[in-house]
C-alpha cells in the first residue's frame, strides 16, 4: 500500500512534509506489536492515528478498544480495565470482563493516559510487561495478548518530574513516540481539510456543498486554531449548517481575525452593509459563536498565567517547597473564579474531566 492509499484508507488529510513523515512512521510501526505513544495538542487527531495503526496491523481483524482515562472516575477505572468478580465490591452484582479482556488479540487505546491514577499505573505496567492480570476479587491470573497505544496532550516528562506519572511506565510506553503537529504548523493542509469537512457534512445532511472562496481560505490559513482540527471541523460545520447562499466567503470568517486593539465595547455592533436582513442575522450569529470561542480561549490564558505566576514564585524561593496539593487547590480555585463557578468550563481549562473536578472540589472543601 502506498502512502497516499494509506491516507485515503484511514482518513488522514494533508500533504505537508510533517504529515507525510508522520504517515511513513505509522506505516512502519503498525505492522509490529510494539507499544506506541502519541503526543499532540487537544484536537489534532490522535484517535485517527491510533485507528490507522490498528487498521494497518496484523490485529486489524480483532477489536480496537478505546478508553478515555480522564472520563472514568478513579474509583471504577481499575474495574473497567481489568474486570471484576461477582461480589468483589458493593454493586458488583455479576462477574464482568474488563477492557483488557475485551481487547484480547487486538489493540487497547488508552487516551488521556496522564489522567490515570498512580495506583492504576502500577497495575498497567505489570500487564504490559507480563501480559497477565487479576480481576478484582479473583484468585486466578488471566492472560491476555493486547497491543497498547497511549495518548495524551500533556508533557509526560514533566508529569514524571512532578510525581504525577510513574517513570517506569513512561519509559515503557514511549518505545515509539509519534508527535502530531498542531494545525498552525501545517497551514498548507487547511484548505484540503476545510473542503473535506464541508463535503462530508453536506453529504451526511443531504445538502449541496457550498463553495469555499479563496479569500475565505486565506482567513482560515491565517488563523492560529488553538483547538486544532476539531475546532476547524466545528467551525466549518457551523458555517455550512447556517449557510443559505451556497457560498462561504470571507465575511463569514472575519470573526477569526485577531483584533487586540479593538475596543471591547465595539464588539458585535450591527453595521449597515446593504445586505438582506437574513444575511445580517447570519453574520451576527457567526460573530456570536466565534466570540464565545475567543472568550473561552482568554479564560484558558488567564488560568495558565496564574499557574505560571505560582511556579515563578517557587523559582524565586527554591528552598520553599510548595506541596502539590496546594498548587492544585489554587489552580482549581482560580479556574472556578475565572469561569464564575462554571464547573464544566473550569474542567476544560484545567484539562481534567468534570468528575475529577467534582471530586477535587469536595476533597479540598471548595464547595
Amino acid at each position: 500500500m502506498t502512502r497516499e492509499q494509506f491516507k485515503k484508507e484511514f482518513g488522514i488529510i494533508g500533504n505537508t512534509a510533517e504529515i507525510n513523515d508522520l504517515v511513513d512512521i505509522v506505516m512502519q510501526v503498525a505492522k509490529s506489536d510494539i507499544s506506541v505513544f502519541i503526543y499532540g495538542e487537544s484536537g489534532v487527531g490522535k484517535e485517527v492515528i491510533a485507528q490507522a495503526i490498528h487498521g494497518y496491523s496484523s490485529r486489524a481483524d480483532k477489536q480496537l478498544v478505546t478508553v478515555n482515562c480522564g472520563a472514568i472516575p478513579e474509583g471504577i477505572l481499575e474495574s473497567e480495565l481489568f474486570g471484576h468478580k461477582k461480589g468483589s465490591f458493593t454493586g458488583a452484582i455479576e462477574t464482568r470482563k474488563g477492557y483488557f479482556e475485551i481487547a484480547d488479540g487486538g489493540t487497547l487505546f488508552l487516551d488521556e493516559i496522564a489522567e490515570m491514577p498512580l495506583t492504576t499505573q502500577v497495575k498497567l505496567l505489570r500487564v504490559i510487561e507480563t501480559k497477565e492480570f487479576m480481576r478484582l476479587g479473583a484468585e486466578t491470573v488471566t492472560n491476555v495478548d493486547v497491543r497498547i497505544i497511549a495518548a495524551t496532550n500533556k508533557d509526560l516528562q514533566r508529569e514524571v518530574e512532578t510525581g504525577r506519572f510513574r517513570e517506569d511506565l513512561y519509559f515503557r510506553l514511549k518505545a515509539v513516540t509519534l508527535n502530531i503537529p498542531p494545525l498552525r504548523k501545517r497551514r498548507a493542509d487547511i484548505a484540503d481539510l476545510a473542503n473535506y469537512f464541508i463535503n462530508t457534512f453536506a453529504a451526511s445532511n443531504k445538502r449541496k456543498s457550498p463553495l469555499l472562496t479563496n479569500e475565505a481560505i486565506k482567513i482560515l490559513e491565517n488563523y492560529t486554531w488553538p483547538g486544532n482540527i476539531r475546532e476547524l471541523k466545528n467551525t466549518l460545520e457551523t458555517a455550512v449548517a447556517l449557510n443559505k447562499s451556497g457560498v462561504l466567503d470571507e465575511s463569514i470568517f472575519t470573526a477569526l481575525y485577531s483584533q487586540p486593539e479593538a475596543d471591547i465595547s465595539s464588539r458585535n455592533l450591527p453595521v449597515y452593509l446593504k445586505r438582506s436582513p437574513e444575511e445580517v442575522d447570519r453574520e451576527l450569529m457567526y460573530r456570536a459563536l466565534f466570540e464565545i470561542k475567543k472568550d473561552l480561549i482568554e479564560l484558558k490564558d488567564l488560568i495558565y498565567s496564574r499557574q505560571n505566576e505560582i511556579y515563578s514564585d517557587y523559582q524565586k524561593n527554591p528552598k520553599e517547597v510548595i506541596p502539590l496539593e496546594e498548587l492544585e487547590k489554587e489552580a482549581i480555585k482560580n479556574a472556578l473564579d475565572v469561569t464564575r463557578g462554571s464547573k464544566r468550563n473550569a474542567a476544560k481549562l484545567l484539562k481534567i474531566s468534570e468528575r475529577t473536578l467534582y471530586r477535587k472540589i469536595k476533597e479540598y472543601g471548595l464547595q
